[in-house]
Order: C-alpha cells, then structure tokens, then sequence
C-alpha cells in the first residue's frame, strides 16, 4: 500500500484543541480498537483526563487530524522513565503518514524530557495497529489473556515497547 505523505504541523496540546479532540475520539474509539468506545461526558470530563499539554497534535489548516497521548503509567516514581502512549488519527487522514510523523514526534519529546522507553496497550482484534507499531520499532513484551470482552467475545490485551 503506498501512503501519500501529508503536510502537518505538531504541536503540543492547548486548551482550545479540547472540542476538536473530543469530537475526534468520538470518531475513532470504537469496540473494534477499544475496550470500548469512548465518549466524553463533557469539556471538564475531558481536561480532566486529558491535561493540555500532554498531547502531541497533528494539525492541518487549523484541524486537528491526529494526535499521541503520553502519560506516567503509574504513579511510582521508580516508573517515571517510562511514558505510556495513545494515538488517533482521524479516518479521513489515515495512510497519509500522519501516525507515523505522530510516533516519530513522540519518541523525540519521550527522549528530549530524559525517558527511556514508551508503552502502549492495542487489542489482539486490531492487527493493522499491531502492524503499525512493530513497523515502527515497537516489540510485543506481553500478553493479557482474555483481558476484555468486547462484542461477545473475549480479547487479549497485548503490551509493546519501544526503547528510546
């Protein structure tokens, strides 16, 4: 499959991108790549979880196509090398290279800020993320058997790593 390369700017999040954000999440977690789909309750519940500044963002003439999440898994300070990952990219900008210029802008801002390695969690159901993220170096480290039932069936949870 060829990708067609798109022009973007990265960025780090700001409080204005939090609509944008919230509509794109709507978009993209679905039970096919998600526990289950993910729906904000509203603008508080989102900046809650998801704090400006803690998102790389994609953006396109003023839209946000894509972003990558990062966070301490853990509160431990023994854990803080480490930033656990998500990223989205809206359906209408996929296979244009925007994932990958997301996850190459992420393991440069995860090494510039002095951590070692980025994680992630993808469901088993979703080989094209599996795909995607061993093309771009990420091994798989572990497997949560039947981790999550989704649609009637149980799913395993499968843990990568990148090492910075």
């Amino acid at each position: 499959m060829k990708f067609k390369q798109c022009t973007i700017d990265i960025r780090l999040s700001e409080m204005k991108d939090a609509q944008q954000m919230m509509d794109l999440d709507a978009i993209v977690w679905q039970d096919y790549n998600a526990p289950e789909p993910l729906n904000w309750t509203s603008r508080e519940d989102f900046l809650r979880h998801c704090q400006p500044g803690l998102q790389l963002v994609a953006v396109k003439e003023e839209e946000i196509c894509g972003y990558v999440g990062f966070r301490y898994p853990t509160v431990l300070q023994s854990n803080r090398h480490v930033y656990e990952i998500n990223i989205a990219v809206h359906p209408r900008y996929q296979h244009e290279g925007i994932g990958t210029q997301l996850i190459e802008a992420v393991k440069e801002w995860a090494a510039s800020e002095g951590k070692t390695k980025l994680s992630l969690r993808v469901l088993s159901t979703n080989p094209n993320a599996l795909n995607f993220y061993e093309k771009l170096g990420f091994v798989r480290e572990g497997r949560l058997i039947n981790e999550f039932y989704v649609n009637g069936n149980y799913v395993d949870d499968i843990l990568m790593g990148f090492y910075l």
